[in-house]
């Protein structure tokens, strides 16, 4: 098989890690793995091919800023990537984001809703059905049910400053992305189920979610956590915006003994500067080995997330044998169970200290229910061979 995938970004951040991820696997069983990508080149197994360069980035961000038309800049570039196509003759192309100011999405499916090339498109958040924002769980807006229209997100990325265009973006994307023949996967089964209410409805749905690699993201030894001074509620992101609770954590700083404090991850060095005494920050880090100890040291992670589909951040702490603490928004809380971990309502933090003592109880048990929550359920082997399984049917199976 020869499997192209797509992605806006390569080898980075959740999605461009777990294309990387995928892509290796399909090496590993002799195949050929292709990835093509937006922006932001970094070192890949797989034959890499980038779609735009700096100068059309900028142009569609432009276009996305003052005429709410985000998806539908770069054409130029998504000509010359369709060519690469036909060159290439992948058996199918996998679609990951196809959101992030880098190809022609009406171009792009105009293309594969013609070509006899098999289509699996995992979605990542919930931008191919809504006329313009990637979520809107945070504000209960269902208006994707039934026709988008006078957006209240437009500020929100892909932020449009002077126009909206939702309604426009809403009945193209219908046109192209529901009259397509592509297979699509959701890593979580919140995000299949918001699918089923959309005009993607009649599209097949897979639920898969993400893996890890087990072998780096593993637990350390009890006993050093046992010396910490203080017990480090962990918090990691690779953007901290309210969204993400960060104004959660600082409230909940305020609440906690000193027994605890808060170690938060990916901040920029503005909000650094503003953080309260019990709150440690540091700039996101690429470094897995930094990021692996990061969990490993921490008594708990924290995810006050109040719009996601499957955080990885879940469940790379459960990998790392610590218990998660989760907001019940999205696909969060399906990482976990009982036994490793605690769901609450969004905006309950006042909740967190006692969640803290209850953990405190049996620590050292809650640690290895976690690892294996990770180990049964989450491991990439498991999870990438399932979407290799998938491409067999796909191309076997009409």
């Amino acid at each position: 098989m020869k499997i192209l995938q797509i992605n806006s970004i390569i080898n980075s951040g959740s999605t461009g890690k777990i294309a990387e991820e995928i892509g290796k696997y399909i090496i590993s069983k002799g195949d050929t793995s292709i990835i093509a990508y937006g922006r932001n080149p970094k070192k890949s197994a797989s034959k890499t091919y980038k779609i735009e360069n700096k100068k059309g980035f900028y142009l569609h961000v432009l276009k996305s800023l003052f005429f709410d038309r985000h998806g539908l800049g770069s054409k130029n570039a998504t000509i010359n990537f369709i060519k690469y196509i036909e060159k290439e003759k992948p058996d199918i192309i996998h679609l990951h984001n196809i959101h992030g100011y880098y190809i022609n999405y009406v171009q792009l499916f105009s293309f594969l809703n013609s070509s006899n090339i098999k289509v699996l498109w995992t979605l990542h958040d919930c931008w191919s059905f809504t006329g313009h924002c990637s979520f809107y769980e945070d504000i209960g807006c269902a208006k994707f049910k039934e026709l988008c229209h006078n957006c209240p997100k437009t500020n929100k990325y892909p932020k449009s400053i002077a126009i909206d265009n939702s309604e426009d973006n809403f009945l193209l994307k219908k046109r192209y992305f529901s009259n397509s023949n592509a297979f699509l996967v959701t890593p979580s089964n919140w995000l299949a189920k918001e699918v089923s209410k959309s005009f993607l409805k009649k599209l097949r749905c897979n639920v898969i979610h993400n893996g890890l690699d087990l072998k780096v993201f593993k637990p350390n030894l009890i006993q050093n956590i046992e010396k910490n001074r203080k017990k480090t509620i962990l918090g990691v992101a690779n953007i901290w915006d309210k969204r993400k609770g960060l104004e959660d954590f600082i409230k909940l700083s305020e609440v906690l003994d000193n027994e605890y404090e808060i170690f938060l991850v990916g901040l920029s060095d503005a909000q650094i500067k503003e953080l309260p005494k019990k709150i440690t920050g540091i700039k996101r880090t690429e470094s897995l080995e930094d990021l692996v100890k990061i969990y490993q040291d921490a008594f708990v992670f924290f995810n006050p997330t109040y719009q996601d589909n499957f955080p990885t951040t879940n469940i790379e702490s459960l990998a790392c044998g610590t218990p998660v603490i989760t907001y019940n928004t999205g696909g969060s809380p399906e990482a976990i169970d009982i036994n490793c971990g605690f769901v609450l309502e969004k905006g309950n933090y006042l909740k967190v200290p006692e969640i803290l003592s209850e953990i405190k109880k049996n620590h050292i048990k809650y640690r290895k229910k976690s690892r294996e929550r990770a180990e049964t359920t989450f491991d990439k082997n498991i999870v990438y061979q399932n979407y290799y399984n998938l491409y067999k049917n796909i191309l076997e199976n009409e």
